[in-house]
């Protein structure tokens, strides 16, 4: 299998899937395609919520492409490379539709984000949660407003400081990440569908207006999260972690 980023409609739900059979991992090109597709579904009036999903019944996703990170040189790169959470953030931060994640197995680093920032998520009892980002020496800095935002600053902080360790999927129901935990695929699939239908059947203005209340006072994302960037992208090009990527 490709990596892939694909998308469809079923009524008035635009599904968005994306794959990599490196864990679900997120590499530059898939990011890009994340994000063109998100504003493809914006754009399409017959789409009143977006799905979020990925390949298969394991990992959700892998996070930021460590494969990729491997290979950075230079700052603008490394910048480059992180700026595409950033700029995924901010494009699932200012749209109008709702977006409902489903989360069906462990969320890593840059995956906490992109969970972090849908509006809604149903998981099922395998969405194990982990940001490893510290053990290799970075830091989640372009995510950290979104799983902040989410979750609380003293939840994110026990979360980045036990990069090693995973947070099961009843941490992240009490923390906020979740909406709700499913105890098998057939559950989690048919949860997805329910609330998709239900959230696709408010009113549209209504929708837009109340998700503006939800993501107030994160206008200064827009200058913040590239900021973050070179932050991460600094730090990606230590030796020490340079080393710790080559050991991986």
């Amino acid at each position: 299998m490709e990596a892939y980023v694909k998308y469809h409609k079923e009524g008035s739900i635009g599904i968005l899937e994306f794959g990599n059979p490196a864990g679900n991992s997120l590499p530059s090109p898939l990011l890009k395609e994340l994000k063109a597709s998100l504003i493809a579904l914006e754009k399409d009036a017959e789409v009143r919520v977006i799905m979020l999903q990925s390949f298969g019944n394991r990992a959700f996703c892998g996070g930021a492409s460590l494969a990729e990170m491997k290979t950075l040189s230079s700052l603008n790169e490394a910048t480059a490379f992180f700026m595409g959470f950033a700029e995924i953030i901010n494009t699932l931060r200012t749209l109008t539709k709702f977006v409902i994640g489903r989360v069906q197995g462990k969320v890593v680093g840059g995956g906490v984000g992109l969970v972090a920032a849908c509006d809604y998520v149903l998981a099922s009892t395998h969405a194990q949660v982990k940001l490893s980002e510290l053990s290799i020496g970075i830091g989640p800095y372009v995510i950290e407003p979104a799983v902040s935002r989410k979750i609380g600053t003293t939840a994110f902080a026990q979360l980045s400081l036990d990069a090693h360790s995973w947070k099961s999927a009843k941490w992240g129901l009490e923390k906020g990440l979740y909406h709700a935990v499913c105890e098998s695929q057939v559950e989690l699939d048919a949860a997805v569908l329910a609330n998709a239908k239900r959230l696709a059947e408010y009113p549209q203005k209504a929708v837009e207006s109340l998700r503006k209340l939800h993501w107030k006072d994160t206008e200064h994302w827009e200058t913040l999260l590239p900021k973050n960037a070179v932050i991460t992208g600094t730090l990606a090009l230590e030796e020490v972690t340079q080393n710790i990527l080559k050991n991986l």
